[in-house]
């Protein structure tokens, strides 16, 4: 132990009483090793840079700022003071400190060891040195980071598929094969919509083993994986539509395919309603996402039948599908809600409004560039949340942070109470927007 120095031993809950097993979170005990105790506190509030409520049990950390601080000493080191949130609440606070400047982190420690592993971990931290003593109180930020760029060992998923995994984005990496491919093969690469994978696309043939090189041309970083081929059945077209029966009618309508889209022929796409009134449409590729997006104008209480004819889709494989007769109904405007949104005080442009489900996930979503109203109509009748996400390097969605850039994640906030939308039922709110 080090002369003149408080220790505080946290027992965290592993101590319980007798009767009912209950811990005592609070319970430390405080000793030094000189003449006095340490007396200074530092207090304040964890948050969760996206989600409404931040998670339970965050270490908040406090190190020292001497000669022997770096900003990997929070990879490598336990700190000086620690704490944690407790149950539900989101406050903390660190006692018995001594004078002195100081950075503060807040960790989620999933490993329970006091150091900060990107993979798993949260973290929210100050740039600013905090100097005691202090009256301030301090909000610290918990976000999770994108993980540094590493390819995974790819695996064949079917005859004509091998799946490229990656941690962190596969943004420009370029996957090139080093065995001898014959002519007659074709290839392809194509990301997989919402994962950070990439498939490798073949059409088939004899071959024991292929070999490819991974190239992160940002990054320079290069990879050699060998893949080894078995009897496998290949993938063959599926074509999956976005809503089956009742459709909203602010709801895209989209048709998602399991293999490569290469064409599509409009031509053999035909709608039309119940009294067999044909219905014009605006049909779309969307080779990101390897969709077919169909707009259409929805009437109340309609049904519709749309017909796809052999050769509306073709994949990679030149493989096509057999007539389909897709079905869809909407309902009346009376079994919807309707929101009118406005926004007051220092709202900053440009940002996202998003009606999300108690939950967070995303119902509706507007983007603006500039003040106006935001209306959310024929919302199923259900209990809401409003987020708003500060878009400020306007790429149109919300970025997380990096502790090493000292980047922090873009500002969320959350309206103060949760909506009832009921149906056939106007309901217009005011957000004031505050720091």
């Amino acid at each position: 132990m080090l002369e003149n120095t408080t220790y505080t031993l946290n027992f965290g809950q592993s101590i319980v009483d007798n009767n009912e097993g209950n811990p005592n979170s609070f319970l430390t005990y405080v000793f030094s090793t000189g003449s006095y105790i340490d007396s200074l506190t530092v207090t304040g509030e964890v948050r969760d840079a996206f989600n409404r409520k931040a998670d339970q049990f965050i270490s908040v950390m406090l190190y020292e700022l001497d000669t022997a601080y770096t900003d990997s000493t929070i990879y490598k080191h336990p700190p000086y003071y620690l704490t944690n949130t407790l149950d539900s609440a989101t406050t903390f606070q660190l006692q018995n400190l001594k004078a002195g400047k100081y950075l503060i982190r807040a960790i989620g420690d999933e490993g329970k060891n006091n150091l900060f592993d990107p993979k798993t971990d949260k973290i929210g931290f100050l740039q600013d040195t905090l100097e005691l003593p202090t009256d301030t109180s301090y909000v610290l930020t918990l976000f999770k980071e994108i993980p540094a760029y590493s390819a995974v060992i790819p695996s064949l998923a079917s005859a004509n598929k091998i799946i490229f995994g990656f941690s962190g984005s596969p943004d420009k990496v370029k996957i090139s094969s080093l065995s001898a491919i014959p002519d007659t093969v074709r290839t392809l690469v194509t990301r997989e919509p919402d994962k950070d994978s990439l498939n490798y696309w073949f059409t088939p043939f004899e071959r024991d083993s292929l070999v490819f090189e991974v190239l992160q041309e940002e990054l320079d970083i290069r990879d050699t994986f060998t893949v080894k081929t078995r009897a496998l059945e290949p993938d063959s077209l599926v074509i999956t539509p976005s809503h089956r029966g009742g459709i909203n009618f602010e709801d895209r309508y989209g048709l998602s395919v399991n293999t490569p889209i290469m064409a599509i022929d409009t031509a053999l796409f035909a709608m039309m309603d119940q009294d067999s009134l044909p219905i014009p449409m605006e049909i779309k590729l969307d080779s990101l996402n390897n969709r077919v997006n169909i707009g259409f104008t929805k009437e109340a209480n309609a049904r519709y039948l749309i017909n796809l004819f052999p050769g509306a889709i073709t994949d990679f494989f030149e493989a096509t599908h057999d007539t389909l007769n897709l079905r869809l109904t909407t309902g009346s405007y009376a079994d919807y809600g309707n929101l009118r949104l406005n926004l007051a005080g220092e709202v900053k442009y440009p940002l996202i409004v998003q009606l999300t489900n108690e939950k967070g996930m995303t119902s509706r979503e507007i983007y603006a560039t500039e003040p106006r109203v935001f209306e959310f109509n024929t919302i199923e009748p259900a209990s809401y949340l409003i987020r708003l996400i500060f878009d400020t390097n306007q790429n149109g969605k919300w970025d997380t942070g990096d502790y090493l850039k000292k980047l922090q994640p873009e500002e969320v906030l959350y309206y103060g109470k949760v909506l009832e939308v009921r149906a056939n039922w106007e309901l217009e709110e005011t957000f004031t927007v505050q720091y």
